[in-house]
């Protein structure tokens, strides 16, 4: 997890992709995670770069499940 960061109660990592189409592949990728975990992150894709950010707004910040979720997100780009 050495390439999230800790900022304003959530964890934060840009992703830079080859391509805009790989941009919104992983996307979508991360999408259908999140949905089969009802656990949502806040999502900015800026052409190549996607910045992902886990937060669980109910706790007030940062939980072992957004540290998973994060992992877990690390593992799609690959995919």
């Amino acid at each position: 997890m050495t390439d999230w960061q800790e900022q304003d109660n959530a964890l934060v990592r840009e992703f830079e992709l080859p391509s805009f189409p790989a941009a919104i592949a992983f996307v979508e990728r991360l999408g259908e995670l999140a949905e089969s975990e009802n656990h949502h992150p806040d999502i900015d894709i800026r052409y190549r770069k996607v910045t992902v950010r886990w937060t669980t707004h109910s706790e007030g910040g940062i939980t072992a499940r957004d540290r998973e979720m994060a992992e877990r997100t690390s593992g799609l780009v690959a995919a």
